[in-house]
């Protein structure tokens, strides 16, 4: 018999696995903070004999080499991936025995990058478990579009063979567990569902039912953005990543808070949007501790920039600080907890602005005031439909664009409200006159705004 362990990380919409028998197991894909997959593999009570990457990641740092050092583990990496650090490189079908019984193998599947490789867990000779990282996901497949543009279609189509590939290869009742496809932007398209077989996907993947030609086709057409740390992740994974750091920062008071904003560093207010909206420190920006923040911070920021964390307890800042390791942002340059009137210094005020729904917006509208409407959401978002009248800047470009918002207050929307809560934040730093409408925007038709198609 064997197991699975899921480690699942949200914020970045991916999950890494622990898989053996009673004695020893692999990990795969595994995080930057390794403690995890340690502290697993120890609640089974058994030694981590291989660390198994998939491929090297664009879009968060590995704990590959750090796991593979501190448990003394052999490290499995496709042989094909150009990366500077001692490793065991692993060709199509090559094998390691994982425990008794128990063999995995590797398959390789190019298409999300040349090199990737997905492995197939065998029990007694017989597929068990297919470990595809960013190959065959639940309902669609890794985007082909990270590596180099010059070789997309190339990679799209080696997508299509690969699924095929495993589904020749594979048993109908052998599970998939891909590393993305739970909100990762490494997917090239929204994945459903949180578990799957080979036989689910051959009736529901797109690269199982369609031909090659209308498959590449569709995927192009439907890529989305690619967050621009995307470009750090995959040099620093061939690098080989440093250990990460998680002790705690150091504690900032409201003079250093001041100071870190005058000299043009970021300070994050990790609150809840309506406690931000409420009272923030004039300058910061609100990034939802529980949102997903990595990836949107990450996004935004200008790499490199230091960072400073506010949040209502140490355990809130000791979250995110894992979380943005994951990312590579490392060592935040401070932090603090508490009260935020104890952020600013004495004689000053917090800065506030108001919250709205979309039923607010069409009432204003309604009495003919003259308001800018901010649509922040993602192309793809808006040429579903959009607010008549409204400005689009998706939120990972306002931070560049604010220039070219319109004078006047600005109402900020996106499809829920946690990226309109960024925007807003932003728009509020630059001393603009701001409301953030918190709503779902399937609200806006039914409080009687227009919503057209581009």
């Amino acid at each position: 018999m064997f197991f699975v362990d899921t480690l699942e990380f949200e914020g970045l919409g991916n999950r890494s696995y622990l898989v053996g028998g009673p004695r020893a197991a692999v990990a795969v894909d595994p995080p930057r903070d390794v403690d995890q997959v340690i502290a697993a593999a120890a609640k089974r009570g058994v030694r981590i004999a291989y660390v198994a990457e998939t491929h090297v990641h664009n879009d968060y740092i590995t704990g590959g080499p750090e796991l593979a050092r501190i448990t003394g583990a052999s490290y499995l990496v496709p042989a094909a991936a150009h990366v500077s650090f001692a490793r065991t490189p692993v060709a199509d079908g090559d094998t390691v025995t994982v425990d008794e019984g128990l063999v995995l193998r590797a398959l390789a599947t190019p298409g999300h990058t040349p090199h990737h490789t997905s492995y197939v867990l065998e029990e007694d000779g017989r597929g068990a478990a297919a470990f595809t990282g960013g190959s065959l996901l639940i309902g669609t497949v890794g985007r082909p579009d990270l590596v180099e543009p010059r070789l997309t279609e190339e990679l799209a189509r080696a997508q299509h063979a690969s699924a095929h590939r495993l589904a020749d290869e594979l048993d109908d009742e052998v599970p998939v567990l891909p590393t993305h496809g739970f909100g990762s932007f490494c997917s090239s398209s929204q994945a459903e569902g949180e578990a799957t077989t080979i036989g689910q996907e051959r009736t529901a993947n797109d690269a199982l039912t369609l031909d090659v030609d209308t498959f590449v086709a569709e995927m192009l057409a439907g890529l989305d953005d690619v967050p621009a740390y995307y470009a750090h992740m995959g040099p620093a994974n061939a690098a080989g990543p440093a250990p990460v750091d998680l002790t705690p920062p150091g504690r900032a008071d409201a003079g250093e808070i001041a100071a870190r904003l005058a000299a043009g560093e970021w300070v994050v207010d990790l609150r809840s949007r309506t406690a931000f909206a409420e009272g923030h420190v004039a300058g910061s920006f609100n990034f939802e501790g529980d949102g997903k923040l990595a990836t949107y911070l990450a996004w935004l920021i200008p790499w490199g920039k230091p960072v400073t964390l506010l949040a209502d307890t140490p355990e809130r800042i000791a979250d995110a600080q894992r979380e943005l390791a994951r990312v590579g942002i490392d060592r935040p340059a401070a932090a603090a907890t508490g009260d935020p009137a104890a952020w600013i210094r004495e004689g000053e005020r917090l800065a506030s602005f108001p919250r709205a729904r979309f039923a607010d917006l069409a009432e204003v509208r309604g009495r003919g005031e003259e308001v800018v409407v901010l649509d922040v959401r993602r192309d793809s978002e808006r040429a579903a439909g959009h607010v008549e009248g409204a400005v689009h800047v998706p939120v990972h470009e306002l931070y560049g664009r604010l220039d070219e918002v319109p004078s006047g207050t600005v109402w900020v929307h996106c499809a829920g409200g946690m990226r309109a809560a960024i925007a807003a934040s932003l728009l509020d730093a630059a001393g603009r006159a701001v409301v953030a409408v918190d709503d779902g925007f399937d609200a806006a038709r039914e409080a009687g705004l227009t919503v057209t198609r581009p």
